[in-house]
């Protein structure tokens, strides 16, 4: 089945959902333990029962700054152009985040944007800028940049607009990876292979990407393993790393071992950047027949991701 704007919509229109349901108002975003969210939630009815709208069911940064991103992206400009296009993004919609909870690599970095400067799209290399927050916010690259022949522009404004927060590998390659992953979901690659894609197609044109920049890339060269190397392990464990055959899984595998399988390989993580990630490959894949209405039907900030959505599908045709 190829991908139609219906599907774009629902990767947007869920991505906000995810995160929304994963933010919980502040109360599941830094919660650890995936047990107690899954009992919380049953207590609440289970997801068929969720109104998820306002008061109680705001987006988070996550949302804000994706947005920012695709809106971006949508105007069509390309380049230097698009880079102070994204960073006026972002430093605008900072101005949006009463109560949303950004992180301290997101503050930071905005921070030290100037964009329609020169030079002002960069910032000082951060060895602490090694979280989700560059990741969160950059699966609407591969909806801009869905095609095989457009992975090289696809890595270049995930690295450059990743590192506008994370200039950290490990933070930016996990904006490579979102955008990827949702280009890969545009193409219907089977999602075995997408891992394996990531290590052995995105990150080599990623480090020559740093490279041909010129900017950090002793600081970049000397961090880059970390990423790659959780890559490859994860990758062994689950039985990926020819990108073929049956995924490996333990014999029970429910919240609480998913927990301890996540601390094995991962930094710690939100909820909420979790499920905008996830929510947006899931909406890209399946659309939204089998939402509930309730999850979107009133979303804060629901016509603006529609209309986005709708925006990056005709670019992405052109």
């Amino acid at each position: 089945m190829d991908c139609t704007v219906e599907h774009y919509t629902a990767g947007m229109l869920l991505s906000g959902v995810g995160d929304a349901l994963g933010y919980r108002n502040q109360l599941w975003e830094y919660n650890q333990s995936g047990p107690a969210i899954h009992q919380e939630l049953q207590e609440l009815g289970g997801l068929k029962n969720i109104s998820v709208e306002l008061p109680d069911w705001p987006v988070s940064d996550d949302t804000v700054l994706h947005l920012a991103t695709a809106e971006a992206l949508a105007t069509g400009k390309a380049g230097e152009e698009l880079l102070h296009e994204v960073a006026f993004r972002y430093v605008e919609g900072m101005k949006d985040m009463e109560g949303r909870k950004p992180g301290p690599s997101s503050i930071l970095g905005i921070a030290q944007l100037h964009p329609g400067t020169e030079g002002g799209c960069r910032v000082p290399y951060n060895p602490e800028a090694t979280g989700c927050g560059a990741a969160m916010r950059s699966m609407c690259i591969g909806l801009r940049y869905p095609h095989p022949d457009q992975l090289s522009s696809l890595v270049e404004v995930a690295v450059e607009t990743g590192r506008m927060t994370h200039p950290h590998p490990t933070g930016f390659l996990g904006a490579v990876a979102s955008a990827l992953f949702t280009s890969y979901a545009v193409q219907r690659r089977p999602i075995t292979t997408w891992g394996l894609g990531l290590l052995e197609e995105a990150c080599p044109v990623a480090k020559s990407f740093v490279k041909s920049a010129g900017y950090a890339v002793t600081e970049t060269e000397r961090d880059w393993d970390y990423f790659t190397g959780k890559w490859k392990w994860y990758l062994d464990l689950r039985g990926l790393s020819l990108g073929t055959g049956q995924v490996t899984w333990p014999d029970k595998y429910g919240p609480e071992e998913r927990d301890e399988a996540y601390k094995s390989f991962s930094l710690s993580g939100d909820s909420d950047s979790t499920a905008v990630i996830a929510c947006c490959c899931w909406g890209l894949l399946y659309g939204m027949d089998r939402v509930p209405q309730c999850n979107y039907r009133n979303l804060e900030y629901r016509g603006q991701l529609e209309s986005v959505a709708q925006k990056l599908y005709v670019l992405s045709h052109c």
